[in-house]
């Protein structure tokens, strides 16, 4: 059981860590209301998050 709901939580901590994230690169604005550069540096910063993510991942998979 518990193994279960430490699956379910962790799931639910990246979700809202993924949206955070993209919310940050964004702005707080949609992106239909940005201009061409911003919806640019939108897209950068929000491959900047995948990769920290990803780098994250590995880090935690050596320092076991």
């Amino acid at each position: 059981m518990d193994a279960i709901l430490r699956m379910i939580f962790n799931r639910l901590i990246g979700l809202v860590m993924s949206r955070g994230i993209d919310h940050l690169a964004r702005g707080g604005r949609d992106p239909s209301q940005m201009s061409r550069e911003e919806r640019q540096q939108y897209r950068a910063a929000k491959q900047n998050g995948r990769r920290a993510r990803q780098a994250a991942s590995i880090a935690r998979r050596f320092l076991k």
